[in-house]
């Protein structure tokens, strides 16, 4: 089942959205709707991006175990 836990991974690293950004080449705006949640079904490149910078799985960041 997909759960974004981007912000409470990114948070606990002390990560802001800016260096994901940097760092994955996706806007700040995409990177904060997903956050909010206004946002679902990210592509799975995109997914990985976020994941790798957050040192995590795609299914840590994004799915329920």
């Amino acid at each position: 089942m997909y759960q974004n836990r981007m912000k409470i991974i990114r948070r606990e690293k002390g990560i802001t959205l800016t260096e994901i950004a940097n760092k994955t080449g996706i806007s700040i705006g995409y990177l904060s709707h997903l956050e909010k949640g206004t946002r679902k079904n990210p592509s799975i490149e995109i997914m990985d991006k976020i994941a790798k910078v957050l040192d995590k799985s795609v299914s840590e960041v994004f799915f329920t175990e």
